[in-house]
C-alpha cells in the first residue's frame, strides 16, 4: 500500500513515540482499514494536538464543546488526483496521557496509537453511533493494535 502519511505538529516525548514509529503504525492501520471496505487510501495527514486545540477543532468540525481524542476529516479527491481516501486526524497527544494511566499495562503510546486506529476506521466509513457499532469498532481497533505490536517496541 502507498499511503502517503504526513504528520504535523508537536510529539510530546512522555508519547515514547517517534514519528517514524506512528508514520509506520498508521500505514497499517489505513492498510488494515482499506482493506476492510475495499477503499484505497491515498493520503493522511496526522496532527498532533492538545487538548485546546482539539476543542477548538471540535467545536468547529462538529459543533460540539470540549476536547476529544480523534476528529476525523475525510476529502474528496481533486483533479488530478487519483480516487481514493485522503482526510485529516487531528489526534489528542494530552488526552493519551492522561487516559493511558487509567488503564494498567497501557503506555501513552499506546493510548495515542489506538486514537490514530480509531481515525483511519472513521475514515473508512465505520461509524460508532450505536453501542453496537462502537463496540464493533473497538474490537477491530484493539486487534489491529495487537497484530501490529509484534512489529513494534513501545507500543
Amino acid at each position: 500500500m502507498k499511503v502517503e502519511i504526513e504528520i504535523d505538529g508537536r510529539m510530546p516525548k512522555a508519547l515514547s513515540l517517534t514519528r517514524r514509529t506512528l508514520a509506520s503504525a498508521a500505514k497499517y492501520f489505513a492498510g488494515r482499514s482499506a482493506g476492510r471496505c475495499g477503499l484505497t487510501f491515498r493520503r493522511v495527514v496526522i496532527i498532533v494536538q492538545d487538548d485546546v486545540a482539539s476543542a477548538e477543532v471540535h467545536e468547529a468540525v462538529m459543533g460540539v464543546a470540549g476536547a476529544t481524542d480523534v476528529i476525523t476529516q475525510r476529502y474528496d479527491a481533486m483533479p488530478p488526483e487519483p480516487d481514493g481516501v485522503y482526510g485529516e486526524l487531528y489526534v489528542n497527544a494530552e488526552r493519551a496521557l492522561s487516559a493511558a494511566p487509567k488503564r494498567p499495562g497501557w503506555s501513552p503510546a499506546r493510548e495515542f496509537l489506538l486514537y490514530v486506529a480509531h481515525g483511519m476506521d472513521h475514515l473508512s466509513g465505520a461509524d460508532d453511533h450505536s453501542p453496537r457499532d462502537y463496540a464493533l469498532m473497538r474490537r477491530r481497533e484493539l486487534k489491529w493494535l495487537h497484530e501490529m505490536k509484534s512489529c513494534q517496541k513501545n507500543v
